[in-house]
This record gives C-alpha cells, sequence and structure tokens, in this order.
C-alpha cells in the first residue's frame, strides 16, 4: 500500500505503510510514524527523544464487507524543550477514541438512512459505538444553539411516555430549529433557556404559546416587551373539549329516548368542519337530527364555528368586533360551559387579537412534535435522555427517514 492510498482513502498522514495480513475475516494494516514527522504533542517542537512506543489498533473503513484494522506504533517522546513525555498525536483519530476519523463520518453518513442497530450490524461493531458517534457529533453541533437573532419563537410541551412525562420544546419559528429541550412542563423548565436568552441579546418579538397560565407567567416575567399570541389550535382545542363535554352531560340528563339516541356517535361530528362531512355516510343528515333534539348542543356547535371565523377577519377591529358578540352571546345563552369558555376568552382576548399583528402559532411545533414522537417510536425509545435531547435539537437538519 502507498503512502499517497493511505492518505487519499484513510486520511492517515505522517505514516508508512509496514505489511498487511488477515485475521479472522478482518484486514490488518500495520503502519508506522515516519521519524521526520515527531513532534511534542505539547508544543510542537521537534527537539525530542524516543521513549518506546505504544501499539494502538483503530477501526477503519471497511474493504466491502471484511472490516479493516490500522495498527499503529506510536511513539512515546521525550520533549528536551518543555521536558514533558507523552505519546505524539494521532492525527487520524479522535483522542481516546478506537476508530479514525474517517471511519465515524462513514457511520454518521449511514445514520441519515438506518437506525443504529442496523449500523452497527453492517460495520460489525457493537450498538454503543455507533451511539457514541451520533452523540460527541450531536453535542458539538447542537448542544448550545445560537439565540442571538430570535425574533418569534412558539412554546408548547410534548408527552413522551407513560407516567406523565413530559418535555417544554421551544422553536424558532423563522428557522425551524428547535432552540430548547426542558425537562418537564411549566416554567421551571424554561428558566436554563431564558439564562441563556437574557446573555445572547436577543430582542425577541412574539410568542405563541397556548394558554397554560405557567407559560403565561414564564412569558411576561422574562419577555415583558414580547407580545403573546394565542394560538388558534389549542383555543379551539379548548372549545372542543367543552362541547364534548355538553354533550356528555346532556346525555345523562336526558330522559327522552329519542334525543338520547341521536347523541350517540356524534361526538366526532360535532368536532368535524361542516364541509369535511361524508354525505355518503349521511353524516349531515346526523348531525342536524341531534342539532334539532338537542336545543343547548345546538347553540354551541353553531358558535364552535363562528368561533373559527375570528381568525379569517379582514382586520383587528373587525375580529375584535366579532369576539365581543361571541363573547357577550355565549354569557346570555344559559349555558354553564358555555359561560365558563366566554370569561376564558374576555380574559386572553389581547392575546387572540394579537393575531393580526403577528401571524405565527404553534403549528410548526406541533409539527415538530410529530416528528420526535415517530422517531421515539422508531427508536422503541430512547434510554439516554441526554442523547435524546441532542437528537431532538437536531431534528430540523433531517433530510431522510427519521431514523433511532
Amino acid at each position: 500500500m502507498s503512502t499517497s492510498l493511505l492518505y487519499h482513502a484513510l486520511g492517515v498522514r505522517d505514516y508508512r505503510y509496514v505489511r498487511t495480513e488477515y485475521i479472522e475475516g478482518s484486514v490488518m494494516f500495520a503502519i508506522q510514524r515516519k521519524p521526520e514527522a515527531c513532534r511534542c504533542a505539547a508544543c510542537g517542537s521537534k527537539n525530542v527523544w524516543r521513549q518506546g512506543n505504544v501499539m494502538r489498533s483503530f477501526r477503519a473503513l471497511p474493504i466491502g464487507s471484511r472490516p479493516m484494522i490500522l495498527t499503529a506504533d506510536i511513539p512515546r517522546l521525550l520533549c528536551h524543550d518543555c521536558g514533558r513525555t507523552r505519546q505524539v498525536d494521532v492525527g487520524f483519530a479522535a483522542p481516546r477514541r478506537s476508530y479514525t476519523k474517517s471511519f465515524e463520518r462513514y457511520v454518521l453518513e449511514l445514520s441519515r438512512h438506518m437506525t443504529i442497530k442496523a449500523a452497527a450490524e453492517h460495520l460489525n461493531v457493537s450498538w454503543d459505538v455507533v451511539k457514541d458517534i451520533q452523540k460527541r457529533y450531536l453535542h458539538k453541533r447542537f448542544d448550545k444553539p445560537k439565540l442571538k437573532h430570535l425574533k418569534q419563537i412558539a412554546i408548547d410541551e410534548i408527552c413522551i411516555g407513560g407516567g406523565h412525562r413530559y418535555l417544554t420544546i421551544v422553536l424558532d419559528l423563522d428557522s425551524g430549529a428547535v432552540v430548547h429541550v426542558g425537562a418537564g412542563k411549566g416554567g421551571d423548565s424554561l428558566l436554563p433557556f431564558w439564562k441563556r436568552l437574557r446573555a445572547s441579546g436577543a430582542q425577541v418579538q412574539a410568542v405563541a404559546t397556548d394558554m397554560s397560565p405557567a407559560y403565561l407567567q414564564a412569558v411576561t416575567t422574562h419577555l415583558p416587551d414580547a407580545t403573546l399570541v394565542f394560538d388558534r389550535f389549542h383555543v379551539i382545542k379548548l372549545y372542543n373539549d367543552k362541547l364534548t363535554q355538553l354533550r356528555r352531560d346532556l346525555y345523562r340528563e336526558l330522559t327522552d329516548a329519542m334525543a338520547k339516541d341521536a347523541l350517540k356517535g356524534v361526538r366526532y361530528l360535532l368536532l368535524k368542519r361542516p364541509e369535511n362531512l361524508d354525505a355518503a355516510r349521511k353524516e349531515p343528515q346526523r348531525l342536524e337530527e341531534a342539532l334539532r333534539l338537542n336545543q343547548p348542543l345546538s347553540v354551541a356547535y353553531y358558535l364552535k364555528e363562528e368561533l373559527n371565523q375570528i381568525w379569517e377577519q379582514d382586520d383587528r377591529r373587525q375580529a375584535q368586533a366579532l369576539l365581543t358578540d361571541w363573547i357577550e352571546y355565549a354569557e346570555s345563552s344559559g349555558i354553564r360551559i358555555l359561560h365558563q369558555f366566554a370569561r376564558t376568552l374576555r380574559l386572553h382576548a389581547h392575546g387572540i387579537l394579537a393575531w393580526y399583528h403577528y401571524p405565527i402559532s404553534t403549528g410548526p411545533l406541533e409539527g415538530t412534535n410529530n416528528k420526535i414522537k415517530t422517531m421515539q417510536r422508531q427508536a422503541y425509545g430512547f434510554r439516554d435522555p441526554e442523547f435524546f435531547r441532542l437528537k431532538i435539537l437536531g431534528i430540523h437538519e433531517t433530510q431522510y427517514s427519521l431514523v433511532g
């Protein structure tokens, strides 16, 4: 093997080829450090004296299906300038690693297309080797995202398993990158983010979030000048929960058998938009019959359609007038659940109408949460929380399948 092949194929410099052996299906290349290339690892001086050597083995790029091992004779040098005795630097491998940098790059490329287990089996290495390579790369690239240019962000939580285990995710709405992953949900999970945000000097203009009191307090405390925008999806979802509760309460209270039968199986019809009802399955007729026989449910259903119109007006003034009318009508409807929801909207009206100044939402973050769940499911879970956090921070650059 020529010296140029060592460099161009394996990234090995300042070594000469010694011999090739074939042991148990592996190709073993012995290499040796060139005497003229020996320098002190501490100060770089050439005024050194050899003090023995250490034999080390490194996993290199495979040749076809055959593993390739580099066995290198690493000199130990006494430096007459600084007085230290150290091994020479191994330029083709990272410190304290048993594989070459070219092998590391190959593993990262494979990881774009296959799981950790599949990559480990393909390369005939342990699962932990592949995971360690991925984790070090992710740590170097994404451990501390830059926050200086943050302008608009979204905050939401995601459930990551049984036992009510949550993560709080902060997304940069301009770049689509996750900039913070906090353990748990609520204000405390955001404390490290606020600390880094203050140090970065970022000027955040708007924050999209749900109406969680914990998030509201955290944002107003740490970003008093930012505009809070309450996400349309969460407002409608909260109303849908109220609508479902109203149907359940009506069903329990009704004594008319016909009215009760009409309420059976219409929950998902109440939550659908009218244009999405399936005429072939007679969904519009079933919904109309249920609303005809249950006046409170009919009022709540049509108020839901009007609520959606708040985000579809020409300007903020029209939206404010529509929201005010909606709240007043709901409060005078005599339906307890609607009255409670109207009070919630009145308290959060400013954040709802702020959408007309900053038309942002947590929609992109919901998409990211779906990608996180897909990645977690395909990996059958992550036993290393730090590795999982790093995978989430780098998920916006995933261009291939979400492998674990």
